[in-house]
């Protein structure tokens, strides 16, 4: 034990239990205790012994009773060293002369370190090192002597100071902390001084020196605002005119109408304004301790024209619990208590022009009990007027950022084809991974992981992990715009394929095994896309060509200490990078075009001709006068550096 007081226990009955303390000091010659019998007390020296019975369990206490302060002089109850204890305890437990149990202690106990007496206010000022030295003499290095050499070490008495006066340690280890530095006009110590000292030399005090590496803090002005800033808006305001694709929806009271969305580093937002025709769906980990209810579905969403309508509410209840719960602790029935909370909710916004018509949410309850993890989804679908399948946004013919690239299947039965990356769940496998669509003007990069075995063989493995990218491509056509048709060939554009280079014909691997090269592990989608105009201030942006290749690798089995029956594994990757291209081809620049741009002063950073701009007539930055008193002085301060810079003006100067 380090401190005054330790606690044990004694397991069983103690009626008719004594319990006893001993101290037991150790033989000087052998070191070990003394045998201890059941005839002692509850006291022995400066320690007692507590005993608190229980039903089947007894505390047992042991606490030292004397002073652990330092000893002052000229006093007593004290500890007269930092060791203040260092004895051996013996805690025994008897019924009659028969001993049960027996608990050895080692105390070894210091004196208590804190100060009790009256602590002075004063504290100890450390100044600023930027512009005091905290060393102020570097070559005091003895304490309570005087250091030879060393002229600023207090220590040395001037009879001292006589034997190496002359001698003294220069520099700053000398003392030297804060020397003049060269760039004063008051320094005279510099050898080599350029000719334009000292004109351009600084008037300073020593505190705003730099060979410290600061300056001295100054006086600081505070910036002006710009007349032109626009100011922060803290309330969104009420609409009149409608809305815009990407506006944040407003409510009746001109707050955000807000749906827990995903944020950029990954995690749920509860306060996320929704924007106007920007669909989304996404998941949220929520558990009974930290769910909290989203915004009531009571209120009244703005139109976009100053008119409120109310949302229209359907309720349901979740039968499948296991589609939502991801997790579960093991608690007992009776002690978890379950809450009835919100499992999922769709929007879907009826839209006509730059208005909202209607507004269907479905909300999908259910029971949350504690130690669960429930996965909440929320979904926002934007749908026209006028539309009927829920594919065609209201007069937006073009794709919109963040929507899924359609695909065909042309001169097929069934014309619905997909475009897919995938998305790993769990090990990450390609057996369990599942599928998500390819999003318009989102670079994607996914990829899973297939079990490979070391006698497989290559043309099987190439054919396998073909077979696995292609079944993201289910299509041969992917439409030009997000409202193309099926019956309309013109709104498609074929699929350019680059099919993967097959190496089985002049690549042999030999007897190798656990050795394929050439596997195409690797399906790069090209996207390019243009923004061919503008349908009521919103970009129509369409898709002008597909491209799908292949990057191939070398696979070689990967194994432990030993290549058994083990399984390696091959990553296979799928990009997808969307590339905006000009919608129609520049104009080629002639020859003349070309000559002319280096003298146009609106294509070059750099303008010549524009060199004495400020000085004409044509600069209204500033006032005339102004524009030409600072050229003056400019035309001077030149003409005075050039003169300066001669020669014959410093022998001038110097005479």
């Amino acid at each position: 034990m380090s401190g005054p007081r330790v606690n044990s226990f004694f397991l069983g009955n103690s009626s008719g239990v004594n319990f006893s303390v001993i101290l037991s000091p150790g033989d000087e010659e052998t070191g070990k205790l003394q045998v201890a019998n059941c005839s002692g007390s509850k006291k022995t020296g400066d320690w007692n012994l507590d005993v608190t019975p229980g039903m089947n369990t007894s505390k047992v206490t042991v606490s030292l009773t004397r002073n652990l302060e330092l000893c002052l002089p000229n006093a007593t109850d004290c500890c007269p060293s930092p060791l203040c204890v260092l004895e051996t305890l013996q805690v025994l437990a008897c019924r009659g002369s028969v001993r049960l149990a027996r608990l050895l202690i080692q105390a070894e106990i210091f004196a208590n370190s804190s100060f009790a007496g009256n602590v002075s206010e004063n504290a100890t000022i450390i100044p600023n090192q930027a512009f005091r030295p905290l060393g102020s003499c570097p070559c005091n290095l003895t304490a309570g002597a005087c250091d030879v050499r060393c002229c600023c070490d207090l220590e040395c008495t001037p009879d001292l100071k006589q034997l190496f006066d002359g001698s003294c340690f220069p520099g700053v280890f000398g003392g030297d902390v804060n020397p003049p530095f060269d760039q004063l006009c008051s320094s005279q110590s510099m050898e080599y001084t350029p000719e334009w000292f000292p004109f351009l030399c600084v008037q300073s005090s020593l505190d705003n020196t730099p060979f410290l590496g600061y300056f001295y803090h100054g006086s600081t002005s505070t910036p002006k605002v710009p007349a032109f800033t626009i100011p922060l808006q803290t309330s969104p305001g009420r609409l009149f005119t409608g809305y815009s694709q990407g506006d944040p929806i407003i409510t009746e009271e001109d707050d955000y109408f807000t749906i827990p969305q995903q944020s950029l580093a990954g995690q749920c937002v509860g306060n996320a304004p929704v924007g106007y025709l920007q669909d989304f769906d996404i998941k949220c980990l929520t558990s009974l301790e930290s769910y909290k209810e989203g915004l009531p579905h009571h209120v009244r969403i703005n139109t976009g024209t100053a008119d409120f309508i109310q949302q229209n509410v359907t309720c349901r209840t979740i039968t499948d619990r296991g589609k939502f719960i991801t997790e579960s602790e093991s608690l007992h029935p009776a002690e978890a208590l379950c809450q009835n909370v919100t499992f999922a909710e769709h929007y879907t916004f009826i839209c006509k022009d730059k208005e909202i018509e209607e507004v269907n949410v479905t909300v999908f309850l259910g029971s949350l009990c504690g130690g669960e993890t429930l996965t909440q989804r929320f979904t926002v679908e934007f749908l026209s007027l006028k539309s009927t399948n829920g594919e065609e946004l209201l007069e937006n013919p073009g794709y919109q950022v963040g929507k899924p690239v359609r695909a065909a299947n042309i001169n097929a039965s069934d014309p619905l084809g997909t475009l897919n990356i995938w998305q790993p769940a769990g090990r990450g496998l390609c057996a369990s991974a599942t599928y998500t669509p390819v999003l318009f003007g989102v670079d994607s990069y996914s990829g899973c992981v297939l079990e490979v075995g070391i006698n497989e063989d290559c043309s099987l493995l190439r054919g396998n992990v073909t077979e696995k990218l292609n079944s993201l491509i289910q299509a041969t056509h992917i439409g030009k715009r997000d409202n193309s048709s099926y019956s309309d060939p013109d709104d498609w554009v074929e699929i350019i394929r680059v099919e993967p280079f097959n190496s089985d014909t002049n690549v042999s691997t030999g007897n190798l095994k656990g050795f394929c090269p050439d596997i195409p592990a690797n399906l790069n989608i090209h996207i390019m896309f243009a923004e061919v105009g503008a349908l009521q201030g919103i970009p129509q942006q369409q898709i002008l060509a597909v491209q799908i290749s292949y990057s191939t690798v070398l696979w070689q089995f990967q194994c432990g200490l030993s290549c058994g029956n083990s399984l390696s594994f091959l990553p296979i990757t799928a990009s997808v990078q969307f590339i905006k291209v000009p919608a129609q081809p520049p104009v080629r620049k002639t020859r003349y075009h070309r000559i002319y741009v280096e003298f146009d002063c609106n294509q070059n950073d750099v303008c010549l001709q524009q060199l004495f701009y400020p000085l004409t007539r044509f600069y209204t930055g500033e006032p005339y006068s102004q524009c030409l008193a600072k050229g003056l002085l400019l035309a001077f301060l030149v003409l005075l550096a050039v003169i300066m810079s001669n020669p014959w003006f410093s022998k001038l100067w110097n005479r």
